[in-house]
Parts: C-alpha cells; sequence; structure tokens
C-alpha cells in the first residue's frame, strides 16, 4: 500500500504523521519542546536544536509498524501563514527534511503554512465543513483569528481572510502566562483546565475589550495579575481565565456570522481543545442555532502533522 507523510516542526510541538491511500491514519509522532520551569516559551534557536534532534527519531518512530514505507508524496507546514513575506525559523527544519525526502524518493512535496495545516486537520478530523465556504477560528499561543476559508484545496486553493484577529497577546498567551503565573508548567492549557474545573468558589468575572471581530487580551492579563497579587483564589482565577476566552470568541464569532452570512465555523488550534471553551460555544452558539460548529477530535486541536499529510493526500 502507498502512503503520504506530513511534517509539522511549530514553535513547541514536533510532529510526523502517515495516512494511507483511504486517508486512515497509520502513525500520529509528536514530542513537544521542553521549556525550563517557570519559562514561559523559546528562542527560535531552541527550536530549531530541539526540532533538529527530534525529528529523525520521530520519523523512524513513525515509519516503525511499516517496514519501508512507500510515499506517493510529503505535505510539510513551511511558514507560518500563507502569506508571501511570513517567516519563522522552527519551520525551516521540517521544510528541510521534507525537501531532502522529496528529491531522494522522486515524489511530490506540497509546502503549505502552519495555519493550513491547522485548517486541514481540521478537517481531516471533524469530517466538515463540506462547504468551499466557511468561517475558521484559530486559537493558540501565536494565533488568535477569525478567518473567512473558501476555495477547494484539492484544485491547491486555499484563500484565508482574516475578519478579526487579537489585538495585542494571543488567547494561548494569556492562558500561559497565567498559567505559569498559577504554577503550572508551560505549556498551560491543560494544567489551567484542570485546575479551573477543580474551582470550589464561581469564576471570576475577568473584563476584555472586544470591537467587531477584534480582541484584545492584555487588559484580561493584567486584571488577573492583580488578583493573583491579592491572594485570590487560584482555580477561580483560572475558571475566570476561561470564560473570557471563551466569551470574547463567542462575540468574534457573531460578529463574522453577522457581517458574511456564513453559520459554518470550523475551530482549529490548542486553545479550542479545553472543553469549558467547546461547551461554552456550544451552548451561546448551537443551542440558539446561531452556528454549526466543528470541532476536531481534541487530539487534533494542538499542533500536528495530519492536515499537512491530508493535503500532499488530496492534492499529490
Amino acid at each position: 500500500m502507498n502512503y503520504v507523510l506530513g511534517i509539522d516542526t511549530s514553535c513547541y510541538t514536533t510532529s510526523v504523521a502517515i495516512l494511507d491511500e483511504q486517508g486512515q491514519l497509520i502513525s500520529d509522532c509528536r514530542r513537544i519542546l521542553q521549556v525550563k520551569t517557570g519559562g514561559r516559551g523559546l528562542q527560535q534557536s531552541e527550536m530549531v536544536f530541539q526540532h533538529t534532534r527530534s525529528l529523525p527519531e520521530l520519523f523512524a518512530e513513525a515509519c516503525l509498524p511499516l517496514g519501508k514505507p512507500a510515499f506517493k508524496a510529503i505535505g510539510v507546514s513551511a511558514f507560518p501563514r500563507p502569506l508571501p513575506d511570513s517567516y519563522m525559523p522552527a519551520f525551516l527544519v521540517g521544510d528541510g527534511y521534507a525537501k531532502i525526502l522529496s528529491v531522494a524518493q522522486g515524489i511530490p512535496l506540497l509546502r503549505i503554512s502552519h495555519q493550513e495545516n491547522h485548517i486541514l486537520a481540521g478537517i481531516w478530523s471533524a469530517q466538515g465543513p463540506k462547504s468551499n465556504d466557511f468561517l475558521a477560528v484559530h486559537l493558540s499561543g501565536g494565533t488568535t483569528e477569525i478567518v473567512r476559508v473558501s476555495g477547494s484545496p484539492d484544485s491547491r486553493r486555499l484563500s484565508i481572510e482574516i475578519l478579526g484577529e487579537s489585538q495585542d497577546i494571543h488567547a494561548g498567551q494569556l492562558i500561559d502566562r497565567i498559567g505559569v503565573l498559577l504554577g503550572l508548567p508551560f505549556p498551560a492549557g491543560p494544567h489551567l483546565e484542570l485546575l479551573a474545573a477543580n474551582a470550589s468558589v464561581e469564576a471570576f468575572r475577568i473584563p476584555f475589550s472586544i470591537r467587531n471581530a477584534c480582541a484584545s487580551f492584555a487588559g484580561p492579563e493584567t486584571f488577573a495579575r492583580k488578583l493573583i497579587e491579592q491572594g485570590a483564589d487560584t482555580a477561580a482565577v483560572a475558571a475566570g481565565i476561561q470564560l473570557c476566552v471563551a466569551n470574547a470568541v463567542a462575540k468574534m464569532i457573531l460578529y463574522a456570522i453577522t457581517h458574511t452570512g456564513l453559520t459554518d465555523v470550523l475551530l482549529v488550534g490548542g486553545v479550542t481543545a479545553n472543553n469549558f471553551v467547546r461547551n461554552y460555544l456550544t451552548e451561546q452558539l448551537v443551542a440558539p442555532q446561531k452556528a454549526n460548529l466543528y470541532y476536531p477530535d481534541i487530539n487534533y486541536s494542538p499542533d500536528n502533522a495530519t492536515g499537512a499529510a491530508y493535503y500532499a493526500l488530496i492534492c499529490r
């Protein structure tokens, strides 16, 4: 049987994925980059070093069940966003390995952006939206955007138009920064969600600013920092951060729906793996029949390489 390979070397995860000709997942191997305790991120040079060390091992691990797989195509996240000047050194590692494999095996190399990889992983996992015109929300440590996605990926045309975004820090940055202040490991998302779930008092109402489909999370960070300095209940602070993000995203989506008429919404990125955020958005948008929300499996919301592999499959 023939297979397609996907590679993604993002800011915080090295990922390799293999799909078969039917689009079934054969291998999904990832390694989160290591951040020192108390740290809030990594320099690009450190990301490149860790990707360079991890990618050969993950590739060998992914291929282990298959022996010597015959790849028909390779998909790789080669830059952050689908823009001419979009660049980040971390993606050069995956892009370089993909080019070598492509030349060595004489197979097509399909380069996409990290954002497109997220969207395609979401479509692959959620089995939708089926339309060639829909909304997508991308929430992570490096991106907070609601976009209009149009075009057909199998014709190698996927247009992404930004409708709204963060005006300062991103939703994932807010969660990570407050999480680290609360003594949680970085990246803090899953740990903050667990802490919030154990809150014995009501979540703090953390004010935020939103204009049209653009949000600001710098204010909520300052507000939460003051709560922590004042000795506020840590679980209630964590729950307040989740509520703040979910409420802001709901308002961004409602604005985009109103101004585009589109109601199919795909949610991707590590922040959308948060069950509270998912349930809140479902309650606010699906129950009142304002939107059709598509969530990938929680394992395919964070950084992974399945979107790149899926793109290689449909465009080879």
